[in-house]
Order: C-alpha cells, then structure tokens, then sequence
C-alpha cells in the first residue's frame, strides 16, 4: 500500500515538513511496510518556500535584504531540485510576521526586500521564478520591488521618491530606463488567491489595509496615491491596473507584475502541486492524507486541502483529511470532498492542548483515522 502524506501547516504549531513526519509515524505505527511519500504543501502565502525545497530536494540561500521599514534582515529564497527554478516568498522580506503590531507603519512600508531577493537571484543566473506573495506588510503598489530592480519614482523636480506609498502623493513621472533588463527573459509564476483589484472599495487597501495598520483616516489618503500611481502605468505602458483582477494582492505588489513583467497570475495550491510534481508522486497511492490547523468552510476557497482533493479526484484517490480542528458546523460541506474527517482538537483535546503537543496529537489522531481507512478499503 502507498499512501501520500500531503498537509499544509497547522499554523501556530506546526510547519508543514513537520505535520508530515509525525503522520507519516503513525501509518508506520500501524504498519512499517506501508509505502509514504512526504509531500508538504502550502497554498502560496507564507511557509510556502520549505516545502517546495523539501519535496523537490532543493537548497535555500540566505540573503541579508531590507525588511517593510528599512531595517537589514537575514531572509531567504530556495532553488528546486531542478536547479533552474528559483522560489521567493515574498513573506520572508515583506512580511507582516516581520513587524511587531507597534512598528506596523503602512505609510511607508515598503517592497523594496522583496525586489532586493529577486535581484540577488537574477545575478545568481536564474531566469525561472515561483514568486509567492501572501503576508505582506506592505501597501506600497509594489514600487519598492520596482525601485530595487532599477525603476525610478520621481517628483516634479526630477527628485526620486522616498520609499512607500505616503511619497506616491507627489508622483510626476516613472523612469524605467534602468529597469533591469534580465527581467525581460525571465519567466515568472505568481501564486495569488486573491482577485481584488489595485484601488477603490474592493482594491488593496480598503480590503487588506486595516490589517497591515491602515486607519480609517489612511485609506482614502493612501488609495489616492495609489490611483496616481495607476494612472502613471497606465499613461506609460497601456496596462489600466485600477480594476484588473489581483493587481491588489499584496498591497499592490500583484498590479507591479502585471505591468512590468511577463507573468501568470495562479492559484498557489496549483503553482505548488505543479513545482513538486504532485500528479507524478502519487501515482499508483491508495490514500492521500491532507490537513491544515484549522478546516471550515473557507477551506473550500482555495486552501491547500481543497486543491489536493480536487486533484485527487481526477486521479481516483480517496483523500483523508486531519486537521487541527475541524469547525462541525462545515463537517457536512467537507465530507463532499474527503473521505474521512479528523480534528485533532475534539471532546477530549482541547484547542490549547492541540496546539501546545501538536506533534503528539496529530500522531494519534492520524493513527485512529488511517487504521479506521485500512480496514475499510
């Protein structure tokens, strides 16, 4: 028997790598001929970098890069196993995780880490990126990112433009004459699960902003600045980023790749499940095995174990699915999907118990649930 063992992170407790050892020790407990593969995921956003270098056998590079407000941070990006393709969760530079909740300032925040990554991986020799843009602490439109890869934001006096969306207030022209020009062959997967666009009352900062400290006083102020920031690509490149589709990811930062690089905009679940060759690995699997830290109905919007499931489907294996906790009032909603449900935390573990022993937890309810599989199939 060969059995696929494929969760996401139970955030607050357990990196996705982990989550898969310690259900990969209960099917061993049950049975130690039973075949596993590890196969970590993640849905784009942050911890997506080490499972994708886990499951491909790959390497990380540390980087020292500037984080959201200017200060030098050690952060990483990864190589595949295929040695061509490069990973950058954009998290790791410009992440909200990066800031306590008193230094989030997203007047001037900035992308420019972001940028300084990609950099550093086009002087290594990389053409091919995965670029994650999930967690950001910015607001900034993505012009740090740009500003780092050589683009200008300049004033009326031909002045370049502090970092952050506060100085996008006096934004007169983009020069782009020192935009480097790697990016023109290179080839980029963006994984993005959000289609709000770049400004208005469904656009980057109405949506995103409150939680990256945006004050009902900045949003109007720092969507303004953004819609000039707009109206300047769209005068200088044709590409109208106001209402385009994920152009308001990450503060923003989706609308810059949209309309600077050659990019395709993906759900991270597929970007991931392609990267490390999900279809190929489990062929031939009898059960897939997912999960997450907490499952309800939002699970069924994009996250890691919906998109396992619907692959899975298609390749006629059944998918367990054990989590953290498991909301019951979406029980029936997620039994469409999978074939067995299991909550860590239940009528006898508590949520904070869950968390505190995660590893220990998951191991014994994976146990209980795969052996219960077993002898049904």
């Amino acid at each position: 028997m060969k059995i696929v063992v494929s969760p996401d992170s139970f955030k607050g407790s357990l990196t996705a790598i982990d989550a898969a050892k310690a259900m990969v020790a209960a099917i061993h407990e049950i049975d130690p001929e039973i075949e596993t593969v590890l196969l970590p995921v993640a849905d784009g956003g942050e911890g997506t970098l080490e499972p994708l270098v886990e499951a491909t056998n790959g390497q990380i590079i540390s980087v020292k890069v500037q984080d959201p407000i200017g200060r030098l941070v050690e952060a990483e990006y990864g190589i595949l196993g295929d040695g061509v393709t490069c990973v950058i969760e954009m998290a790791k530079a410009s992440g909200l995780t990066l800031l306590t909740n008193d230094e989030r300032n997203p007047l001037i925040a900035s992308t420019y880490g972001t940028g300084q990554l990609i950099r550093h991986a086009l002087n290594a020799g990389f053409r091919k990126f995965i670029i994650g843009i999930g967690g950001s602490a910015t607001n900034d439109g993505g012009t740090g990112m740009l500003n780092a890869l050589g683009m200008r934001f300049l004033d009326v006096e031909g002045k370049e433009l502090e970092l952050g969306p506060e100085a996008l207030s006096t934004l007169h022209k983009i020069d782009n004459s020192s935009f480097d020009e790697r990016i023109k062959v290179s080839e980029f997967v963006i994984a993005c699960d959000v289609d709000n666009p770049f400004v208005g009352t469904n656009g980057a900062t109405t949506i995103f902003g409150p939680q990256k400290g945006v004050t009902p006083e900045m949003v109007q102020r720092i969507d303004h600045n953004l819609t000039i920031l707009a109206n300047k690509i769209e005068a200088m490149t044709g590409v109208a980023l106001h209402d385009e589709p994920g152009a308001g990811a990450a503060g923003g930062l989706g609308g810059a790749f949209l309309a600077f690089f050659s990019v395709v905009l993906k759900p991270g679940i597929e970007v991931v499940m392609k990267a490390i060759d999900f279809h190929g690995e489990t062929l031939g699997a009898s059960l897939i095995i997912t999960g997450e830290g907490k499952s309800d109905s939002q699970t069924l919007s994009g996250k890691a174990p919906i998109g396992i499931a619907n692959a899975a489907k298609k390749l006629q294996i059944p998918v367990a699915l054990i989590s953290g906790y498991v909301d019951e009032d979406s029980r029936a909603q997620l039994s469409e999907h999978f074939l067995a449900i299991g909550s860590v935390a239940n009528e006898t573990v508590t949520q904070q118990e869950s968390i505190q022993n995660a590893a220990i937890h998951l191991r014994r309810r994976t146990f209980e649930t795969v052996q219960q599989i077993i002898k049904e199939i």
